[in-house]
């Protein structure tokens, strides 16, 4: 890593020697948009690359973050978060005492009589979360996760980014802590993640692709949101589920997401994941006038 960095002389160039940094271990980076974590390109994992070339065409072209597009990059990324201001564990965590999300992986380490896995390259984050890096298994299929392991950790995997080191967001860098190869997913872990999700109805592939000939940016959230739900485990899909529909809330009220299309959207996967009809209308309802209070408006991401 030392040598690549040393390629970019110019301190005023960090991001461009980090993205070629990352791409010289054969990770497959693009830009996301500066002083933020979204893609600044459409079809960002299709045109992620580890090219030199290109990647000092397109930093050369402004100060973009770096992505590192986790999929062709045969990676599995374990994203520790800390709970946001006044959020509440579920009970099954505050009766396990945790803090964040890195708790949360030591009490699953230890319920499978495992050593913690952070032996690995490993990035801290703005918000005080952290970044496992992990060589995924190969042939394993593994996709992106919200909450499945726990709570306060989502994974990265095929169709999925991740924010690299030497980004910048509102002054504050994402740093590599340990630069050590990744190394391989833990087996426990891997199976883990390897449970089959709840099946999603097929109804539900109708309303993303209806929702992407609007905006492609909104059907990956959408997508995304009800993954979250079909993937969460037995205690936390409620809180899944609320999640989920205020996310959609602020795009429905920024104007990115017809409303009755994502109400029946998040009512069909939290069937599918097992709530009842009273308990999701319910949950559903209240996600989503929460959502309103702040909309988000998209731009740069129509179809």
């Amino acid at each position: 890593m030392t040598a690549i960095m040393r390629r970019d002389t110019d301190s005023d160039r960090p991001l461009l020697a980090a993205a070629l940094a990352w791409a010289a271990r054969g990770w497959s980076v693009f830009p996301l948009r500066p002083n933020d974590k979204r893609p600044a390109v459409a079809g960002w994992e299709s045109r992620a690359t580890t090219d030199p070339e290109r990647i000092e065409r397109c930093w050369a072209s402004g100060s973009f973050n770096v992505g590192v597009a986790t999929g062709p990059s045969g990676l599995c990324v374990v994203d520790l978060d800390q709970p946001k201001p006044g959020a509440v564990a579920p009970e099954e965590w505050q009766l396990a005492g945790v803090n964040w999300g890195l708790d949360v992986l030591a009490v699953l380490a230890e319920r499978h009589e495992q050593e913690l896995p952070v032996c690995t390259f490993r990035t801290s984050t703005p918000s005080g979360g952290e970044h496992l890096y992990f060589a995924a298994p190969p042939g394993a299929g593994l996709r992106n996760t919200a909450g499945k392991l726990g709570w306060l950790i989502d994974t990265r995997a095929d169709g999925g980014y991740v924010v690299a080191a030497g980004s910048v967001i509102d002054g504050r860098r994402y740093e590599a802590d340990d630069t050590a190869e990744p190394a391989p997913l833990p087996g426990w872990l891997a199976v883990l993640l390897s449970v089959p999700s709840a099946e999603p109805p097929p109804m539900l592939d109708e309303v993303v692709d209806s929702v992407a000939r609007r905006s492609r940016y909104a059907a990956a959230a959408l997508r995304g949101e009800l993954d979250r739900v079909l993937d969460a485990p037995v205690g936390q899909r409620n809180q899944s589920l609320n999640a989920a529909a205020f996310a959609l809330g602020q795009l429905i009220f920024g104007g990115l997401i017809p409303e009755h299309l994502a109400v029946d959207a998040l009512s069909e996967a939290a069937h599918a994941a097992g709530l009842g009809e009273g308990e999701a209308s319910a949950t559903i309802r209240s996600g989503l006038t929460a959502g309103a209070h702040a909309p988000r408006a998209v731009i740069g991401h129509s179809a």
